[in-house]
């Protein structure tokens, strides 16, 4: 197999750091997402269900028309009438009460499968038999028994009532869904009688769009479960009462469409709207896709592609007018009160009832679920899933979460979190908004998740991004600041890429004085040793001034104050590290002494001023450090030491930093190899109520009137005045080289501008 050229392939890191990628882990999250909304997720979706609910709960109640009310079997009924079943003649007396108050439409919420059980037809039948068995031969007998039959047969009472009724009725029925709901097998010829009991109230049109629409499968019932013939021939329609209920068991849907057999059957509602329209034409229209609606005359009325119409509930239970069946019979209510309504007859007693669970509660009544379809459809107030409505699901799942990626990397946690938030609100905002107004149910949980999940995801890879920085900024920093600095550096890690910025910063330099004469003495083990012990005092200390360490080279350490943490004194704390690490050198050379070493000094030049700070180097390997004129002027500050013999030397721009801080003397005036510019240089002695002998405190006065007679040119004043210097202070090195240096200057040709500078040719 031919192998891929290298530029062609990718690495494991590289794989790694391109999955790990915000981009790739926002648009991995989207694809997810995507391809749950598509499956259809379980938890997501029931999630939806609830949030669909609050919408109407929040929303609130919404008054309906007056056209619906109910006739209830409520407790008061029961309480006046008996126990439920009723005398199929308390149905025909209700039937009659409400036609003659000009209701318009009478809809039973029950049904009348099985005959009545009266116990008066009973006697007269006993009665007929006697006669019978008597051969009792009286037509008089004869007309009565059978006059007795008719008027105690309830259930000619009840034919006779739907049929002079002058309002619609329209009977209900269910269907038994599956096999297991019956509790037993039915033989087709029984399932072909209950069958034709609701065949002339299928819907009289089916229009298909397409041919492959006469294929789409719809829900289908496995066997109806009716009235008696006699009611369903004498009654102007039969329509089912079934609901749908989700997996919640919550009621949210009103199938319009159940197919048994080859047909097509309307449910209870919208029969009552039919007929309460005059019957106008009425038609399902099924699509490629499933079922498209209903047309119900001019008014279309939207559905799933099950054929199924979601309720725009009212609100909670009693939301419609209800009014007992027992004050309907007794006569207690107004005339007219149910005057071209659609009446809904149906129980809402507890332990009768059909009680249902909706978005606004868990006991209602399934009447006033049909109440509530009957009105969505003659009011045209539904809630529709349109189309458009998955596209802007789609989009939503997209747009929520890429602007996500835009923002959350570039801005902090919270401003992460109240960007995210904030789209949260203004989505849930705009499609509650549309719920209310446009009454469109645009999905809020995926596109919720989707931004949700992104945001995680992101806020994951900034933590695992931030804590690998962290380590990073721990393992460049831990050997050269104090772990206080290195917190404050982790809260700015964008110093540490790699390049540099311009700042004012103080560089030391400090160097042990004669180190290379020791070394040719003792092993490099030895060496080590030394060295390392001395490096621990001088670098504790050097933290201890929030100072950092930029490198170690052999004997000598380089420190910079004011970097990689901003620091506004850091001259002065570059001064006082210098002189916490003479009196540690002191310490320390007593100790040596006791061990046989020899003795311990060094030199120490500060600077301070302009240079470029940050990482230097490859991507492969760089150090945090500092370049320019301002580090080089540090170094030969150091050197410099040698030459006057002074421990600690400072340059013009950290002694104008430090002000009266520190107790300096002001050595010379120095134009040093590299630079054209001259600069005064100082000695750093002390902080500023430094107590020092007598005889330096004169030496120093003198010192400084030596330097002023030698830039006025009046060699011998300086040089009596450099020699009176010495013997105050014998050992001082800057009046030994100073006074050698008046005798130099007194032969010599100086111009006359001349401002007392002595350049120093070579390094020191």
């Amino acid at each position: 197999m031919k192998r891929l050229p290298d530029r062609l392939r990718i690495t494991p890191s590289q794989l790694k750091s391109v999955l790990l990628d915000p981009v790739w882990l926002t648009l991995g999250t989207i694809a997810v997402v995507i391809f749950l909304f598509a499956a259809g997720t379980p938890v997501l979706d029931r999630i939806e269900l609830n949030w669909l609910d609050l919408r109407f709960r929040t929303r609130g109640p919404i008054a309906p028309k007056p056209t619906v009310v109910l006739a209830a079997i409520d407790e008061k009924s029961v309480e006046a009438e008996g126990r439920w079943p009723w005398p199929r003649s308390r149905i025909a007396a209700l039937i009659d009460a409400l036609s003659r108050d000009g209701a318009r439409v009478i809809a039973f919420d029950v049904t009348f499968a099985e005959p009545d059980e009266n116990s008066r037809l009973k006697l007269v039948d006993q009665l007929a038999r006697k006669v019978d068995s008597l051969h009792v031969q009286i037509p008089q007998l004869a007309d009565f028994i059978r006059e007795s039959r008719i008027d105690a047969d309830n259930d000619r009472t009840l034919v006779r009532a739907l049929e002079r009724s002058k309002a619609a009725i329209v009977l209900g029925y269910f269907f038994h869904m599956s096999a297991a709901e019956v509790g037993y097998e039915l033989n087709e010829a029984g399932m072909e009688r209950q069958l034709r009991g609701i065949v002339d109230s299928k819907y009289p049109l089916v229009s298909y769009t397409t041919q492959s629409a006469t294929s789409v499968p719809l829900m289908k019932a496995y066997s109806p479960q009716g009235n008696l013939e006699i009611f369903t021939a004498a009654a102007a329609s039969s329509g089912y009462f079934t609901v749908a209920t989700d997996p919640d068991g919550v009621v949210r849907w009103m199938p319009l469409v159940i197919q048994d057999g080859e047909d097509l059957f309307p449910p209870l509602s919208l029969l009552s709207v039919w007929h309460y329209l005059g019957k106008p034409p009425l038609s399902v229209r099924v699509r490629a896709e499933g079922v498209e609606g209903v047309q119900v005359g001019d008014r279309f009325v939207p559905t799933d592609e099950a054929g199924e119409m979601l309720i725009n509930y009212r609100g909670p239970p009693k939301t419609f007018p209800h009014y007992s069946i027992s004050d309907i019979l007794a006569g207690r209510l107004p005339s007219g009160t149910f005057m071209d309504k659609i009446v809904l007859v149906g129980a809402t007693a507890i332990g009768i009832g059909d009680i249902r669970s909706t978005p606004f509660g868990p006991v209602s009544s399934g009447p006033e679920i049909h109440a509530t379809v009957i009105d969505n459809i003659l009011t045209g107030d539904l809630i529709a899933r349109p189309r458009w409505s998955q596209v802007f699901d789609l989009l939503a799942i997209v747009i929520l979460p890429l602007l996500a990626w835009a923002v959350v990397p570039r801005v902090s946690a919270l401003g992460g979190l109240v960007l995210v938030v904030g789209l949260f609100v203004i989505f849930v905002g705009v499609a509650y908004e549309l719920f209310v107004t446009a009454h469109v149910w645009l999905n809020m949980v995926y596109p919720v998740f989707a931004l949700f999940a992104t945001y995680m995801m992101l806020t994951v890879h900034r933590y695992l991004t931030e804590e690998r920085e962290r380590r990073r900024v721990t393992r460049t920093f831990q050997q050269y600041v104090s772990p206080e600095v290195i917190e404050q550096v982790l809260k700015d890690p964008e110093r540490l890429k790699l390049g540099g910025e311009e700042r004012v910063l103080s560089v030391l330099f400090t160097d042990l004085a004669g180190f290379t004469r020791y070394s040719e003495n003792y092993t490099p083990a030895q060496i080590m040793g030394v060295l390392s012990e001395y490096y621990d005092r001088m670098t504790e200390l050097v933290f201890a001034s929030r100072g950092m360490i930029a490198t170690y080279v052999g004997d000598e350490l380089m420190a910079i104050f004011g970097a990689p943490v901003a620091q506004r004194d850091h001259a002065k704390l570059a001064c006082a590290a210098a002189l916490a690490m003479r009196d540690a050198r002191h310490v320390l050379a007593l100790e040596w002494a006791k061990l046989g070493r020899p003795p311990l000094s060094a030199r120490t030049g500060i600077n301070s001023g302009p240079m470029l700070v940050g990482n230097y180097g490859s991507k492969y390997r760089f150090n945090y450090s500092v370049l320019g004129d301002s580090v080089n002027l540090a170094s030969r500050l150091e050197q410099l030491n040698k030459v006057y013999r002074t421990d600690i030397m400072i340059g013009e721009q950290t002694a104008d930093l430090i002000g009266s801080t520190f107790r300096l003397r002001e050595l010379d005036k120095v134009q040093v190899m590299g630079r054209t510019q001259a600069l005064q240089i100082y000695e750093l002695l002390g902080v500023a109520d430094a107590v020092l002998p007598p005889a330096r405190e004169q030496m120093l006065v003198r010192y400084a009137a030596a330097l002023k007679a030698y830039r006025g040119r009046r060699w011998d004043e300086a040089s009596e005045l450099f020699r009176q210097c010495l013997d105050l202070c014998p050992d001082d090195g800057p009046s030994s080289v100073m006074g050698e240096r008046c005798r130099m200057m007194r032969d010599k040709s100086l111009p006359e501008n001349w401002d007392g500078a002595f350049e120093h040719l070579v390094k020191a």
